[in-house]
């Protein structure tokens, strides 16, 4: 007789007291339900807190947001990779363009002020702060061809999950498919284009504790994966875990010094706007 058939847990109803006994358990990797973040930004009251959860080395989430809500993104410790696809949460096949992102900036390198835009000349967020500064617009996320390559195995259900393959899980609970799964940005791990064209990554490990915060300019759909970033030179599959934080904002008044800060971001605002007014 198989230890499974002998398990006490074999009987439902044991199984079902044992599963009631776990009611409560917090671990290191979950959503908070109530959300429970005690290190909100001054000033933002505990009632407009959104969602609080932390992601797990290999993990991914999604939520829809509102527009003007604030999301944090946080490098617990030092090694975490985010991976960020963004959708119009009201029509999905608007999402994030990162060759938009990119060239109509003039700037190929995200931080504090600058936006990310959609395939329709909207912004979708922007980011308000920035303390980590190693940011990845041109490499996209792993795959399982890329991870089984590197480490031997890269299917979703494995030791080694992939970017690509958490990334359409997160998207699937909205509906969305595996075409629906877009290029994404990575914050926390950055590159750099040499004068010859080659991509030097900055992967770290680097000082936890590191932050982002994004602005929602419009009601989105957020999907973030923490795998590591495809360019990690390590030959162990090696990221740490990522803390998310979002709360309820105002939306960007119309003397936000990110929306007036250059002409092509201006009109990507009024885009939005001219978006909300019907």
């Amino acid at each position: 007789m198989s230890d499974t058939a002998t398990s006490p847990l074999a009987n439902p109803l044991a199984a079902r007291d044992h599963a009631r006994a776990m009611a409560g358990t917090k671990v290191e990797a979950m959503p908070m339900l109530p959300p429970e973040a005690d290190d909100l930004p001054e000033g933002v009251p505990a009632d407009d807190l959104l969602w609080e959860e932390t992601v797990a080395a290999g993990g991914y989430s999604s939520r829809r947001l509102p527009r003007g809500s604030r999301l944090r993104l946080i490098d617990l410790a030092g090694d975490a990779c985010a991976s960020l696809l963004i959708y119009n949460a009201e029509m999905p096949t608007e999402r994030l363009n990162v060759a938009d992102t990119v060239k109509v900036q003039w700037n190929a390198y995200l931080g504090e002020g600058k936006l990310l835009l959609s395939d329709m000349g909207r912004v979708l967020m922007s980011i308000t702060d920035d303390s980590a500064g190693t940011h990845d617009a041109f490499c996209g996320t792993s795959n399982a061809a890329t991870n089984e390559a590197k480490y031997g195995e890269g299917r979703n259900s494995g030791a080694y999950p992939n970017g690509r393959d958490r990334l359409l899980l997160g998207s699937s609970k909205h509906g969305l498919l595996r075409r629906d799964v877009h290029p994404c940005v990575n914050f926390f791990k950055g590159t750099t284009i040499e004068p010859d064209g080659t991509i030097t990554p900055q992967i770290g490990p680097f000082e936890g504790g590191r932050q982002v915060v994004l602005r929602a300019e419009m009601d989105v759909i957020v999907v973030i994966a923490n795998c590591p970033h495809v360019l990690d030179p390590r030959d162990t599959w090696s990221v740490s875990p990522l803390r998310l934080t979002a709360w309820r904002g105002a939306t960007t008044a119309l003397d936000d010094p990110i929306r007036l800060a250059t002409p092509e971001g201006l009109r990507a605002f009024e885009n939005v706007e001219d978006y909300y007014r019907r």
